[in-house]
């Protein structure tokens, strides 16, 4: 079988570009002719996945791109990206290739979907975030910190000032996706999707084809089984993402100062100093290495996940129960599909401070029912853990089929035309 993963990035920027370059490196493992087409220039001495190949543009992403007009232009349409893909498509066969697509908003464009579609190519994508329906991606207004309940691309969503930027900004990722919607072809020209959680599956849903087939593969977690964490021995609280006002650190610290706990906020972002400054008793680590990160996880009484918006999964919680960790999660998150309240964690009331200080407060005072929740999330996890080979395995068995039932679409287009004749 032959794959080709289509991804922004060839150097990890977000958890999807993780997702994307891991699988596509273990995929090749499990024997599949694996390439890899990305956006990114490559860089002398820096290491590169073990593929059948790699294709690389050498373009900026859109962020990063000193001059503003081709950045824009990029962002809308990257010719470059479309006809580095034709020429890599005139190399394979429909009937023995899938094309997989990651992340495609931040360099490759829609064009690379377009691209696709056109060959006749078997196209399956991973719906990591909410851009394939929404212009800024998380079906979130990120001006009043709260979940958007506008239809998306609609007047009074195209209307409301919700970017992260500005207004300005905002406007140009509405062109952005009514050039997706159209030419591109992303959702409606599609026909097989990849969730990561039943949570997300159940938002994005209505807004992709009727006849969509869409399978759920777990995102792959490379970690190595060891003892569970001793809970009941620990303290503090932990919580691990990027400082962003939408994941909701504010309301984390609110609630452990109000519980009386500490805590422990790893990443780094724009609200870092401010935080600081106003929750001076809290420990903030910064960016730190997987180790480091896990070191501190077992050095924790509870992860907590309070993301205001949705997620598409909350990859973190997984990593967590791995450890025997249990989680304290919002629920209007992707996260409760990991945690059941009362049996492998607790779950609260989204953006209510004192409903996660009662969660908080319960595992503070009693460490026995904190193990017992540690214990279950630890059992859940390794009774059939999503290692970098499983989710390999999953993704090869899926693409069987992607490759199956595009064989039949075709077939059954070839009857359609010769009956008209």
């Amino acid at each position: 079988m032959n794959v080709i993963v289509l991804n922004d990035h060839l150097y990890a920027d977000g958890g999807a570009d993780v997702v994307a370059l891991s699988s596509a490196e273990q995929l090749a493992a499990a024997g599949a002719r694996v390439t890899l087409l990305v956006a990114d220039a490559l860089r002398p001495g820096d290491r590169l996945p073990r593929l059948a190949r790699l294709v690389a543009t050498g373009q900026h992403d859109l962020l990063h791109d000193p001059q503003r007009g081709r950045a824009a232009l990029q962002g809308l349409w990257n010719a470059g990206a479309a006809k580095a893909l034709r020429d890599l498509l005139a190399e394979h066969a429909p009937a023995d290739t899938v094309v997989h697509l990651h992340s495609w908003t931040k360099s490759l464009s829609s064009s690379v979907i377009r691209a696709t579609l056109a060959a006749g190519f078997p196209l399956v994508c991973t719906l990591h975030d909410y851009f394939p329906v929404c212009p800024t991606g998380g079906l979130f207004n990120f001006q009043t910190a709260q979940i958007c309940q506008r239809k998306p691309m609609s007047l009074d969503c195209i209307a409301c000032h919700c970017d992260v930027r500005s207004y300005g900004h905002k406007l140009y990722r509405v062109a952005r996706q009514a050039v997706q919607l159209g030419w591109g072809g992303m959702p409606g020209g599609l026909r097989e999707f990849i969730v990561v959680s039943r949570f997300s599956e159940a938002i994005l849903r209505p807004y992709l084809p009727p006849d969509a087939q869409v399978c759920h593969v777990r995102n792959p977690i490379d970690i190595a089984p060891g003892p569970q964490a001793e809970v009941a021995a620990q303290q503090g609280f932990v919580m691990v993402a990027r400082l962003v006002r939408h994941k909701g650190q504010e309301l984390f610290l609110s609630a452990c100062e109000q519980a009386g706990v500490p805590a422990v906020c790893i990443g780094e972002g724009p609200d870092l100093a401010a935080l600081q400054q106003r929750f001076p008793r809290a420990r903030f680590t910064g960016q730190l290495a997987r180790d480091q990160v896990q070191a501190e996880m077992l050095r924790a009484r509870a992860l907590v996940l309070p993301s205001l918006w949705y997620e598409t999964q909350g990859l973190v919680v997984d990593e967590a129960a791995a450890l025997g960790l249990p989680a304290i999660v919002s629920d209007a998150c992707a996260a409760t599909d990991a945690v059941q309240h009362g049996r492998n964690g607790l779950v609260f009331r989204s953006g209510d401070a004192g409903s996660l200080t009662s969660a908080l407060q319960r595992l503070h005072e009693d460490g026995a029912y904190a193990q017992s929740l540690g214990q279950q999330a630890y059992e859940r996890f390794w009774c059939d853990p999503p290692t970098p080979a499983n989710h390999a395995r999953e993704l090869l068995q899926g693409y069987a089929g992607v490759i199956a039932r595009a064989a039949a679409r075709r077939h059954a287009g070839a009857r359609a035309e010769e009956a008209v004749y």
